[in-house]
């Protein structure tokens, strides 16, 4: 559900029926930024009053605009709403919790948008033939708080870039070296063994299971404790895929086999995102922590690097440093980082 909700004068409520956020922005009201309506949301189902059998979500109304309205302005939302949560917008309130709305983290690479690695003495290296642009990519230009409107900046500059590097390191007809024996067997082996996994949990249930676990424990609000918990939690529900269940095992439109292979990904990242929050003692954008409430340039002005292959693998941490200095002084002077206030 996308703001243009709340633009439209979309209402949030809890348990009790009440317009919550009259109390956390008194003016703004339901139009405050993401960041303060997540939070309000969020202490609102942490202190028990979301809705639902299990309290664990918030009311989004709209009923109380115009049917005309709705169709005319929010077809997308109106259809979404059907289509996932079989809500009718016109007569009742749409079920919601706060969610990732950007991921300011991704593969490594640099200005010319080539993937970056590290190797064992620390050094950085180019990984030959992989670029990455976008949301997709960690350039080292958003820090942990991406600002408005630069997600748009971002991938016009770095897919230009792309295409420039492209451009320069690889020519039509170019002789590429041999691949090793059995290259991409693995993949194969990889997609039949799960297309015919048979164990006794369905990708679904996994999937809501990680889905609640990081709510919890690596959402809006963080400390020691929960992302402790959270990670053990995640961990254990990480084993799970290996008794994973596909019932499909054809290869035409196998959306339960694209499901299962997503949700591989999915703890993958949850895993690698979780481990990372809690080694990560401080609070910087938003990563916010209630135990380590500033910002702590001097230990953790530094990107975290995680590594792993398959959902049970242990993560391996490491770092790399963030760059500070531009291109082009003269043509862009470097600015050195600020408290973010109000």
């Amino acid at each position: 559900m996308t703001e243009g909700c709340r633009g439209e004068g979309g209402i949030l409520r809890n348990s009790e029926g009440e317009r919550f956020m009259e109390r956390y922005a008194p003016t703004a009201k339901d139009l405050a930024s993401r960041d303060v309506v997540s939070r309000a949301m969020t202490v609102e189902i942490m202190e028990g009053r979301g809705v639902g059998k299990e309290k664990d979500h918030i009311f989004l109304h709209l009923n109380h605009l115009p049917p005309d309205v709705l169709h005319e302005r929010l077809p997308g939302i109106s259809e979404t709403a059907k289509v996932f949560a079989n809500v009718d917008v016109t007569k009742e309130p749409i079920p919601v919790v706060p969610t990732v709305h950007y991921n300011m983290g991704g593969i490594p690479t640099d200005w010319r948008t080539q993937v970056l690695n590290i190797d064992s003495k620390g050094n950085e290296y180019v990984v030959k033939g992989l670029m990455a642009a976008g949301e997709a990519a960690c350039a080292s230009v958003h820090g942990a708080n991406r600002l408005g409107a630069n997600s748009l900046l971002d991938i016009v500059i770095f897919g230009r870039s792309a295409a420039i590097t492209t451009s320069e390191l690889f020519k039509p007809g170019q002789k590429q070296p041999d691949l090793p024996p059995g290259a991409g067997e693995d993949i194969i082996e990889n997609l039949d063994k799960i297309r015919y996994a048979n164990g006794p949990i369905k990708t679904a249930e996994i999937r809501d299971r990680l889905q609640k676990s990081m709510q919890l424990h690596a959402a809006v609000f963080r400390e020691e404790k929960t992302l402790k918990q959270g990670c053990e939690k995640v961990t254990e529900i990480c084993k799970l895929y290996d008794d994973v269940q596909v019932t499909d095992r054809g290869l035409v439109w196998n959306s339960d086999l694209i499901e299962t292979l997503e949700l591989e990904n999915l703890l993958i990242c949850a895993k690698q995102t979780i481990f990372s929050a809690e080694n990560r003692k401080e609070s910087r954008g938003a990563h916010a922590r209630d135990d380590y409430t500033e910002r702590d340039d001097k230990e953790w002005m530094k990107h975290t690097l995680s590594w792993s292959q398959k959902p049970a693998d242990d993560i391996k941490l490491g770092y790399r440093g963030v760059i500070h200095e531009t291109l082009d002084k003269k043509e862009m002077e470097t600015i050195p980082p600020m408290k973010r206030v109000y």
